[in-house]
């Protein structure tokens, strides 16, 4: 199709799910949106049950299922949020959430509640206005990171304005977009989105969103190019997803397409207690087993964090496995990337 895939019936046209699912994936549309751009839909194998670009974006009846952990907020956006689509949780940079919808839609998604046509829209001139505002009464804040919904879903002239708006403030200095766009609708990354997005005058970033070694195909590297070429720096990231690349060969793989890519690996986020989504966790010992079995098994360039958001808006705890600790006598025992213990400082 050359246009989104946004119903259970064109679902089943298209031959990711059956005609007896429609009523299942019926039942999860009333609740979280559906996008499949073709973009993606390029990349999926409709004949592999468990194609792992599939799980991202065909939803299931397993997201119907939902356990007493999982929240509508599980990062707590909403506890840190003093003014419509400003989120406040660390001193020095927040999130400006300018419109919550998306070219695709995860089905892991953490925002899933939010996101969507039937989520929390796109802001207003005068809801903008005030988010900006309170960035520019705010001395403390030295970066801005852009996220919803996707930002760069808006036009190169919307982005443009607000980019204007951002670059009146002087103790603003790094503007960041997270963002699925240049992997999900590559055609979007031209000249024009470029040259909104460097129209501030800020150093700016964009934060890829990719979780497996297809997504980072021929169209990817080119528009992830035409925005490293113009000057635009990238980093990544990945959520560590059961079925998808919760093994070793897969992540090593993605991490260091990523640096071929000049693209810098930046977070590997646990999965969140999103409702629905359970299907998509692993547990945090599996997690960091994968994190430890890269070190050594791929260059440091490579490596990226391994993170929980905390549930309830505490923000950010890296959970990489420990590799020192104190042996009670001024020493340490420290482990190497194969599992050995080492004593630090050695014995004489």
């Amino acid at each position: 199709m050359n246009r989104p895939i946004r119903t259970p019936q064109e679902l089943a046209e298209a031959g990711y799910i059956e005609a007896a699912q429609i009523d299942d994936i019926a039942r999860v549309a009333e609740r979280y949106a559906i996008a499949i751009s073709p973009a993606v839909a390029a990349m999926i194998d409709p004949t592999a049950p468990d194609d792992p670009i599939a799980r991202q974006f065909v939803p299931s009846a397993a997201e119907l299922v939902t356990t007493p952990l999982e929240r509508d907020d599980p990062i707590g956006d909403l506890t840190h949020s003093p003014v419509e689509g400003i989120v406040h949780r660390y001193p020095d940079r927040v999130l400006l959430k300018a419109v919550h919808v998306c070219p695709v839609y995860c089905r892991f998604c953490f925002r899933r509640e939010m996101v969507g046509p039937q989520g929390l829209g796109t802001l207003t001139p005068e809801a903008l206005d005030k988010a900006i505002a309170y960035i520019a009464e705010h001395k403390e804040i030295w970066e801005v990171i852009l996220t919803g919904g996707d930002p760069l879903v808006l036009s190169p002239r919307r982005l443009g304005e607000m980019m204007e708006k951002l670059a009146r403030i002087d103790h603003l200095k790094i503007v960041r977009f997270h963002s699925r766009v240049p992997a999900v609708e590559p055609d979007r990354i031209d000249d024009a989105l470029i040259a909104a997005l460097k129209s501030c005058g800020k150093t700016v970033y964009v934060a890829l969103h990719a979780n497996h070694p297809r997504e980072l195909n021929a169209a990817t590297r080119a528009a992830c190019a035409r925005l490293i070429d113009a000057g635009i720096a990238m980093i990544s990231q990945t959520v560590l997803l059961n079925g998808i690349n919760n093994d070793p060969d897969t992540l090593a793989e993605l991490m260091r397409t990523f640096v071929e890519m000049r693209i810098r690996p930046y977070y590997l986020h646990h999965p969140d207690l999103a409702p629905g989504t359970s299907h998509f966790r692993v547990s945090i010992e599996e997690g960091q087993q994968l994190v430890a079995g890269l070190r050594g098994r791929i260059s440091g360039l490579c490596q990226p964090v391994y993170i929980l958001d905390i549930p309830g808006g505490y923000g950010k705890a890296e959970i990489r496995p420990t590799s020192i600790e104190a042996r009670g006598d001024g020493c340490f025992t420290i482990r190497d990337f194969r599992g050995g213990e080492h004593r630090y400082p050695p014995e004489a």
